[in-house]
């Protein structure tokens, strides 16, 4: 008898996990930029808070016409808080740090960029253009919180990754000069064509 229930378990976990790992249920979010488009899907069930702190964001049309102001090549692209003049927007409250919620800082995944305050991480959202398990957190700190991953135009990200770049005071290195623009972000269907 023991026998029969662990296949019956067994059975069941695949049908279990699908559930939460669908993808087909998980919310993606198409940007538009300058140098192509690209699209994200968000992990709800692992970054609930920063997953619905980007999606606000979209809602809102915040990220439409804010650029990439931090592209380091081998490592990450930063948006989301800065116009094409580098003016601030004006962000939301800032949320809790998800970065224990077992999501890697791994190659194409997006994550949630915030200042030394492991807390302070608000609309600004960056792009692993490489594995970046140095942003994972560790038991004796924070990490960067991960909250999606790009599942379409990742070479569109690498484009960017790699644009020509100059140091600018109040930014430091690594400033695009010609400034990748999210001309639009947007919640798109996924159980439908657009």
């Amino acid at each position: 008898m023991p026998h029969r229930a662990a296949i019956l378990l067994l059975a069941l976990i695949p049908v279990m996990s699908g559930a939460q790992t669908s993808s087909s249920l998980a919310p993606r979010v198409k940007v538009e930029t300058t140098q192509g488009t690209f699209v994200l899907e968000l992990d709800t069930v692992r970054a609930p808070l920063s997953a619905e702190n980007f999606l606000r964001y979209v809602r809102d049309g915040y990220y439409d016409g804010t650029v990439f102001h931090r592209v380091i090549a081998n490592f990450v692209v930063q948006g989301g808080g800065y116009d094409a003049s580098l003016a601030e927007r004006k962000a939301h409250a800032t949320i809790p740090n998800e970065s224990g919620n077992g999501l890697s800082n791994r190659r194409g995944t997006v994550g949630l960029a915030r200042e030394e305050n492991p807390h302070s991480g608000s609309s600004q959202f960056y792009i692993n253009v490489i594995d970046n398990a140095g942003l994972d957190p560790l038991p004796s700190r924070w990490g960067y919180a991960v909250f999606g991953r790009v599942v379409e135009g990742m070479d569109v990200v690498d484009r960017i990754a790699y644009l020509p770049t100059e140091t600018l005071d109040n930014f430091g290195m690594g400033v695009p000069i010609g400034r990748p623009v999210i001309q639009r972000a947007w919640v798109i269907e996924t159980d439908k064509p657009e």
